[in-house]
Protein backbone atom coordinates (compact mmCIF):
# COMPACT_ATOMS: atom_id res chain seq x y z
CA UNK A 1 0.00 0.00 0.00
CA UNK A 2 2.50 2.58 1.07
CA UNK A 3 4.53 1.41 -2.11
CA UNK A 4 1.16 2.73 -4.29
CA UNK A 5 1.11 5.86 -2.86
CA UNK A 6 4.39 6.70 -2.72
CA UNK A 7 4.40 5.98 -6.82
CA UNK A 8 1.20 7.86 -6.93
CA UNK A 9 3.45 11.01 -5.56
CA UNK A 10 5.92 10.70 -8.02
CA UNK A 11 3.38 10.54 -10.44
CA UNK A 12 1.69 13.90 -9.21
CA UNK A 13 5.13 15.87 -8.94
CA UNK A 14 4.77 16.80 -12.99
CA UNK A 15 1.13 17.90 -12.45
CA UNK A 16 2.24 19.78 -9.04
CA UNK A 17 5.50 21.29 -9.91
CA UNK A 18 3.92 22.71 -13.48
CA UNK A 19 0.48 24.33 -12.47
CA UNK A 20 -0.69 27.74 -13.97
CA UNK A 21 0.48 30.28 -10.92
CA UNK A 22 -2.52 31.64 -9.02
CA UNK A 23 -3.92 35.30 -10.28
CA UNK A 24 -1.55 35.38 -12.96
CA UNK A 25 -2.33 35.82 -16.76
CA UNK A 26 -1.54 32.30 -18.44
CA UNK A 27 -0.65 32.82 -22.11
CA UNK A 28 -0.66 29.45 -24.07
CA UNK A 29 0.61 29.78 -27.79
CA UNK A 30 0.89 27.43 -31.13
CA UNK A 31 4.71 26.06 -32.05
CA UNK A 32 4.55 25.47 -35.53
CA UNK A 33 7.87 23.04 -36.29
CA UNK A 34 7.90 24.05 -40.32
CA UNK A 35 8.42 27.72 -39.60
CA UNK A 36 11.68 28.06 -40.50
CA UNK A 37 11.89 31.74 -40.09
CA UNK A 38 10.54 31.34 -36.26
CA UNK A 39 13.13 28.66 -35.92
CA UNK A 40 15.86 30.71 -37.08
CA UNK A 41 15.30 33.29 -35.42
CA UNK A 42 15.00 31.45 -32.10
CA UNK A 43 18.08 29.34 -33.22
CA UNK A 44 19.99 33.11 -33.05
CA UNK A 45 18.11 33.97 -29.50
CA UNK A 46 19.81 31.08 -28.11
CA UNK A 47 22.78 31.53 -29.30
CA UNK A 48 23.10 35.25 -28.27
CA UNK A 49 21.57 35.35 -25.06
CA UNK A 50 20.77 31.60 -24.02
CA UNK A 51 24.32 29.86 -24.21
CA UNK A 52 26.74 31.48 -22.61
CA UNK A 53 25.17 30.08 -19.44
CA UNK A 54 22.87 27.22 -20.60
CA UNK A 55 23.94 24.27 -23.62
CA UNK A 56 21.99 22.57 -25.63
CA UNK A 57 24.34 19.24 -25.72
CA UNK A 58 22.04 16.77 -27.08
CA UNK A 59 21.90 18.95 -30.14
CA UNK A 60 24.90 19.84 -33.18
CA UNK A 61 25.23 22.71 -35.15
CA UNK A 62 25.70 20.67 -38.10
CA UNK A 63 22.68 19.13 -37.43
CA UNK A 64 20.58 22.17 -36.58
CA UNK A 65 22.24 24.06 -39.30
CA UNK A 66 20.95 21.06 -42.24
CA UNK A 67 17.39 21.35 -40.21
CA UNK A 68 16.90 24.83 -40.36
CA UNK A 69 18.16 25.81 -43.75
CA UNK A 70 20.89 27.77 -42.79
CA UNK A 71 24.41 27.26 -44.33
CA UNK A 72 27.72 26.55 -42.47
CA UNK A 73 29.56 29.59 -43.18
CA UNK A 74 26.06 31.47 -41.53
CA UNK A 75 26.23 29.28 -38.87
CA UNK A 76 30.00 29.22 -37.73
CA UNK A 77 30.07 33.23 -38.51
CA UNK A 78 27.26 34.19 -36.74
CA UNK A 79 25.63 30.60 -34.01
CA UNK A 80 28.80 29.21 -32.76
CA UNK A 81 30.55 31.60 -30.09
CA UNK A 82 33.38 29.48 -28.65
CA UNK A 83 36.17 29.94 -30.75
CA UNK A 84 37.65 26.54 -30.77
CA UNK A 85 34.47 25.33 -31.50
CA UNK A 86 33.79 23.22 -34.73
CA UNK A 87 30.89 22.75 -37.52
CA UNK A 88 30.07 19.15 -35.89
CA UNK A 89 30.50 19.38 -32.27
CA UNK A 90 27.93 19.76 -29.39
CA UNK A 91 25.84 23.04 -28.57
CA UNK A 92 27.84 23.48 -25.41
CA UNK A 93 27.47 26.15 -22.98
CA UNK A 94 30.55 28.82 -23.36
CA UNK A 95 30.62 29.29 -19.55
CA UNK A 96 32.98 26.33 -17.97
CA UNK A 97 31.61 24.13 -14.63
CA UNK A 98 34.09 26.14 -12.49
CA UNK A 99 33.22 28.99 -13.28
CA UNK A 100 29.30 28.52 -13.51
CA UNK A 101 29.60 26.91 -9.69
CA UNK A 102 31.81 30.43 -8.90
CA UNK A 103 29.22 32.81 -10.27
CA UNK A 104 26.00 30.84 -9.54
CA UNK A 105 27.12 28.01 -6.84
CA UNK A 106 26.24 25.44 -9.27
CA UNK A 107 26.33 24.74 -13.05
CA UNK A 108 22.68 25.78 -15.09
CA UNK A 109 20.60 23.25 -16.33
CA UNK A 110 21.06 22.18 -20.22
CA UNK A 111 17.85 23.53 -22.38
CA UNK A 112 17.78 20.70 -25.19
CA UNK A 113 15.00 18.81 -23.35
CA UNK A 114 13.63 21.80 -21.38
CA UNK A 115 10.69 22.58 -23.80
CA UNK A 116 9.80 18.31 -23.22
CA UNK A 117 9.85 18.59 -19.92
CA UNK A 118 8.20 21.48 -18.46
CA UNK A 119 6.20 22.31 -21.55
CA UNK A 120 5.79 25.17 -24.74
CA UNK A 121 3.41 27.04 -22.66
CA UNK A 122 5.56 27.02 -19.27
CA UNK A 123 8.78 28.31 -20.82
CA UNK A 124 7.03 31.06 -22.57
CA UNK A 125 5.42 32.40 -19.66
CA UNK A 126 8.48 32.07 -17.50
CA UNK A 127 10.70 34.45 -19.87
CA UNK A 128 7.97 36.96 -20.19
CA UNK A 129 7.58 36.79 -16.28
CA UNK A 130 11.01 38.83 -15.08
CA UNK A 131 10.33 41.33 -12.63
CA UNK A 132 12.04 43.96 -10.72
CA UNK A 133 13.19 42.11 -7.01
CA UNK A 134 15.98 44.09 -5.35
CA UNK A 135 15.72 41.23 -2.43
CA UNK A 136 16.69 38.75 -5.01
CA UNK A 137 21.11 38.13 -5.76
CA UNK A 138 20.82 39.41 -9.48
CA UNK A 139 18.02 42.09 -8.63
CA UNK A 140 14.69 40.03 -10.34
CA UNK A 141 12.91 37.37 -9.85
CA UNK A 142 9.88 35.72 -11.89
CA UNK A 143 6.44 35.14 -11.14
CA UNK A 144 6.22 31.79 -12.66
CA UNK A 145 9.48 30.45 -10.84
CA UNK A 146 9.19 32.31 -7.49
CA UNK A 147 13.24 32.89 -6.28
CA UNK A 148 14.93 31.97 -9.42
CA UNK A 149 18.53 32.07 -9.53
CA UNK A 150 19.12 33.68 -12.64
CA UNK A 151 19.60 36.87 -14.15
CA UNK A 152 17.36 38.30 -16.72
CA UNK A 153 19.17 37.99 -19.67
CA UNK A 154 16.92 39.74 -21.80
CA UNK A 155 15.92 42.91 -20.05
CA UNK A 156 16.87 45.46 -22.41
CA UNK A 157 14.61 44.14 -25.36
CA UNK A 158 12.06 44.06 -23.03
CA UNK A 159 12.37 46.32 -21.27
CA UNK A 160 12.18 46.79 -17.19
CA UNK A 161 9.44 44.91 -15.66
CA UNK A 162 7.19 45.19 -12.28
CA UNK A 163 4.96 43.22 -10.36
CA UNK A 164 1.84 44.54 -8.32
CA UNK A 165 -1.34 44.35 -7.50
CA UNK A 166 -4.22 45.62 -9.96
CA UNK A 167 -7.75 45.08 -11.21
CA UNK A 168 -8.12 42.93 -14.73
CA UNK A 169 -10.40 41.19 -16.48
CA UNK A 170 -12.10 38.43 -15.16
CA UNK A 171 -11.97 35.22 -17.29
CA UNK A 172 -13.59 31.73 -16.95
CA UNK A 173 -12.04 28.25 -16.91
CA UNK A 174 -11.78 28.95 -20.66
CA UNK A 175 -9.96 31.89 -20.91
CA UNK A 176 -13.18 33.92 -22.10
CA UNK A 177 -13.66 37.26 -21.23
CA UNK A 178 -16.78 37.11 -17.97
CA UNK A 179 -19.41 39.86 -18.46
CA UNK A 180 -22.34 40.68 -15.82
CA UNK A 181 -25.91 38.98 -16.70
CA UNK A 182 -27.50 41.38 -16.58
CA UNK A 183 -25.98 44.83 -17.33
CA UNK A 184 -23.42 43.25 -19.97
CA UNK A 185 -20.87 45.22 -18.56
CA UNK A 186 -16.97 43.38 -17.87
CA UNK A 187 -16.71 41.86 -14.67
CA UNK A 188 -12.92 42.35 -12.89
CA UNK A 189 -10.96 40.53 -10.46
CA UNK A 190 -7.97 41.42 -8.63
CA UNK A 191 -4.15 40.06 -9.65
CA UNK A 192 -1.62 40.19 -7.51
CA UNK A 193 0.76 39.07 -10.08
CA UNK A 194 -0.05 41.90 -12.81
CA UNK A 195 3.06 42.59 -15.17
CA UNK A 196 4.17 46.23 -16.08
CA UNK A 197 6.75 47.27 -18.12
CA UNK A 198 7.98 50.13 -17.80
CA UNK A 199 7.91 52.81 -20.84
CA UNK A 200 11.14 53.51 -23.18
CA UNK A 201 12.96 50.64 -20.77
CA UNK A 202 13.22 48.13 -23.88
CA UNK A 203 14.27 48.05 -27.48
CA UNK A 204 11.70 45.89 -28.78
CA UNK A 205 7.71 46.47 -28.10
CA UNK A 206 5.45 44.49 -26.30
CA UNK A 207 4.21 42.14 -29.62
CA UNK A 208 7.82 41.97 -31.24
CA UNK A 209 9.00 40.62 -27.64
CA UNK A 210 5.99 38.42 -27.37
CA UNK A 211 6.92 37.05 -30.91
CA UNK A 212 10.77 36.94 -30.33
CA UNK A 213 9.94 34.19 -27.17
CA UNK A 214 7.78 32.56 -28.66
CA UNK A 215 10.29 32.03 -31.75
CA UNK A 216 12.88 30.78 -28.83
CA UNK A 217 10.14 28.63 -27.62
CA UNK A 218 9.63 27.28 -31.52
CA UNK A 219 13.67 26.48 -31.46
CA UNK A 220 13.40 24.65 -28.03
CA UNK A 221 10.66 22.69 -28.57
CA UNK A 222 12.23 21.45 -32.42
CA UNK A 223 15.67 21.06 -30.23
CA UNK A 224 13.49 18.88 -27.81
CA UNK A 225 12.30 16.47 -30.58
CA UNK A 226 14.37 17.14 -33.57
CA UNK A 227 12.33 13.95 -35.51
CA UNK A 228 8.82 15.37 -34.55
CA UNK A 229 8.24 15.91 -38.19
CA UNK A 230 9.60 13.31 -39.77
CA UNK A 231 7.67 10.79 -37.43
CA UNK A 232 4.73 12.78 -38.23
CA UNK A 233 5.34 12.32 -41.72
CA UNK A 234 5.96 8.36 -41.15
CA UNK A 235 3.17 7.96 -39.35
CA UNK A 236 0.63 9.20 -41.82
CA UNK A 237 2.02 6.78 -44.93
CA UNK A 238 1.39 4.06 -42.32
CA UNK A 239 -1.96 4.82 -41.63
CA UNK A 240 -2.40 5.66 -45.44
CA UNK A 241 -0.68 1.67 -45.91
CA UNK A 242 -2.92 0.43 -43.38
CA UNK A 243 -6.00 2.01 -45.07
CA UNK A 244 -5.00 0.96 -48.21
CA UNK A 245 -3.79 -2.85 -47.38
CA UNK A 246 -7.60 -3.22 -45.06
CA UNK A 247 -9.09 -2.83 -48.04
CA UNK A 248 -7.52 -6.00 -50.31
CA UNK A 249 -7.61 -7.85 -46.62
CA UNK A 250 -11.26 -7.40 -46.22
CA UNK A 251 -12.29 -8.59 -50.18
CA UNK A 252 -9.63 -11.56 -49.29
CA UNK A 253 -11.46 -12.13 -46.12
CA UNK A 254 -14.76 -12.07 -47.88
CA UNK A 255 -13.65 -14.35 -51.15
CA UNK A 256 -11.80 -16.89 -48.51
CA UNK A 257 -15.16 -17.60 -46.57
CA UNK A 258 -17.58 -17.36 -49.27
CA UNK A 259 -17.15 -21.45 -49.83
CA UNK A 260 -17.20 -21.84 -46.62
CA UNK A 261 -20.20 -23.35 -44.75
Amino acid sequence: MKKRIIALLFAALPTLGFAEVPNYEWQSIKVDLTDKAALQDGARTFANYCMGCHGAKFQRYERVADDLGISEELMMENLVFPSDAKYGDHMKASMTPDQAKKWFGVAPPDLTLVARVRGNDWVYNYMRSFYVDESRPFGVNNVVFPNVGMPNVLVHLQGVQTVGTAQVQAVDEKGKKVFDPLTGTPLTKESDNELTVLPKTGTLTEAEFDQKIQNLVTFLAYSANPVKLQSQRIGTYVLLFLAFFFVFAYFLKREYWKDVH
